[in-house]
Parts: structure tokens; C-alpha cells; sequence
């Protein structure tokens, strides 16, 4: 049984194939065409915090493949009336994949131990494959290729950074993260992380400044996420130098893009200025991951027939 629960469940070349096959749907959407590649097959929801892309993208997703989608909240009693190895025990023999948007990455990995379907990690607190793989796509759409682009993270070394990190390291973008001290990627993430990806070309530095010149494209995200909110105010203040700005941006490359998961918490780690400038992919990189989602829906599924 396959699973997307990190970026290290799949190959270099099956990203490859996941980006192929967004290609080709994209393409045909664009011209009015919606492929009903999955009819009568079923998408469920499981989330324990709010979304708007995770769950729009995989339900609009589904819906133009010719599937449908259930979202299941509170009301389904998940987490509560049951073990969640029962929960998913039967939720897998009525549905054909499920995505699970979740507080801790064990209660994903404990999805898939139990699930008799496809479990897609919608987002933890370790990781958010969907979205890193949707960057990069979004970066590949923009230059053309990915070979040779060099992409800074300047903020927080939290669950994106890590996919994202992933997600370069498969496909061989190179990265450097930028963070305030105390904020860095876990250093066990980085050993396992250049073992495991030959092509990972990953520095970093505390100096947003140097992060950023020569760089392709500069990433951020909130600097406070979801379950964070007790430590804003520290945050607030351990992050104040590394807020993207003009200032920042004019040390880039003049065609030099900015990339932003969502939502975003304008004045802190990003200003309107560059977030709504014409060099900003955050639209199109939202759009993306409706259309990647739609790829791996369609990869996943046909892993599981074959």
C-alpha cells in the first residue's frame, strides 16, 4: 500500500511522473477540459485544523476527476468516540483515499498503519508534501526548469521548510534556509536528510542578507503557525530582522520571485509591497496545488490498482 505522508515516500522519478501527469491535467483544464480519470471513486477529509487550500484544492480536485469527496469534522467523532485504528479501519472500506490534516505526524503514521487505503499527509507538524511539491512545480512553471535555481527560505524552520527541503533534495534545486537562531531545521532532519537525498544541496546561514543573493527565489511563511499563538509575542520579536520586504528583495536578483505557502500574516513576515508585486507567485502557487493534488490523486490511485 502506498502512502504520501513525507517527501521521502516517494522517488525523484515519481515526482517526475506526479509533475507529468499536473502538466497534462492543467493543460486540458485550461482549454475546458476536466478528465474524469477516477469516476465513482471517493475522497474523505479528516481534519483536526482549519484549511482553505488542503481542502478546497483536494475537494475542486476530485470533483474534476469525477470522484467526490466527504468531509468529516467533529461530527464523525474522530479522536474521540473511538480509537483512531478503528476509526480508520472502517473509514478505509467505504472510501478509496484519505487525507488526514492533523495536529502530530504520529496520528498520519498511524492512519497508515491501520488504513486499507491511500492515507495523503494534508499538513502536520513535521510536514506539508503537498505543498512543497506544488512550489515546485509552481518554480519549474515560472523558469522553465528546475536545474540550477537556487531558492532561499528566510523565516521559520518549521514543517514547509522541511518538505520543501525534501523537495529540492529530490530534484536537485539548491536551498539555503535562513532562520533566527533556536529556529533552525532539526539537525537529525538534515543528517537523515543528506543521507537520503543525493542531489541535496542545502546551506544555512542566520544572515537574511547574504541568504538571499543570487537567489532565484525567496520563500517565507508565518512566522506564528497554527498552535503557536502562546509564543506570537516572542516570536514577534526573535523574527523582526527577517521580515521580506523591499529592502531585503532589492539584494535578490531583480527577477528574483517570492513564494508564500498562505495564509499570510501581512506586516510580520512579509510586506504588501512585495507580496502583491508583479515578481509574487503566491496566486499561482495557491492555484498549483489543486492541479499537483489532482496528480498525485491520479499517480497514488493507479499505484494502488497496479
Amino acid at each position: 500500500m502506498r502512502h504520501l505522508l513525507t517527501l521521502r515516500d516517494v522517488s525523484a522519478a515519481e515526482v517526475q511522473r506526479i509533475f507529468s501527469i499536473t502538466e497534462d491535467l492543467k493543460t486540458k483544464h485550461s482549454q475546458g477540459l476536466r478528465q474524469a480519470l477516477l469516476p465513482g471513486r471517493v475522497l474523505a477529509l479528516v481534519f483536526e485544523k482549519q484549511s482553505l487550500r488542503t481542502r478546497v484544492s483536494f475537494e475542486a480536485g476530485m470533483a474534476h476527476l469525477g470522484g467526490s469527496s466527504l468531509m468529516l469534522g467533529e461530527d464523525a467523532g474522530f479522536g474521540k468516540r473511538e480509537s483512531i485504528a478503528d476509526f480508520v479501519r472502517v473509514l478505509s472500506q467505504m472510501v478509496d483515499v484519505i487525507v488526514v490534516r492533523s495536529k502530530r505526524h504520529a496520528t498520519v503514521d498511524e492512519f497508515a498503519r491501520h488504513s486499507a487505503c491511500p492515507i495523503i499527509n494534508g499538513l502536520t507538524d513535521l510536514a506539508h508534501p503537498c505543498q512543497a511539491l506544488a512550489d515546485l512545480y509552481t518554480l519549474r512553471e515560472h523558469f522553465g526548469k528546475l536545474e540550477g535555481l537556487h531558492v532561499a527560505w528566510v523565516g521559520d524552520g518549521n514543517n514547509v521548510a522541511r518538505s520543501f527541503a525534501e523537495a529540492c533534495g529530490h530534484l536537485g534545486v539548491r536551498l539555503t534556509v535562513c532562520t533566527p537562531k533556536g529556529y533552525e531545521l532539526d539537525p537529525d532532519f538534515v543528517h537523515e536528510a543528506n543521507q537520503h537525498y543525493p542531489l541535496l544541496r542545502l546551506t544555512t546561514t542566520y544572515d537574511p542578507r547574504a541568504a538571499v543573493r543570487g537567489v532565484a527565489a525567496v520563500y517565507t511563511d508565518v512566522w506564528t503557525s497554527m498552535g503557536q499563538e502562546t509564543e506570537r509575542e516572542q516570536r514577534k520579536h526573535d523574527f523582526a530582522n527577517y521580515q521580506i520586504n523591499r529592502e531585503l528583495m532589492a539584494l535578490a536578483p531583480r527577477d528574483a520571485v517570492f513564494l508564500h505557502c498562505l495564509p499570510a500574516h501581512r506586516g510580520e513576515e512579509v510586506t504588501d509591497e512585495v507580496i502583491d508585486s508583479p515578481l509574487s507567485l503566491v496566486v499561482p502557487q495557491a492555484a498549483n496545488r489543486m492541479h499537483v493534488q489532482k496528480g498525485i490523486l491520479v499517480w497514488l490511485l493507479a499505484a494502488k490498482a497496479g
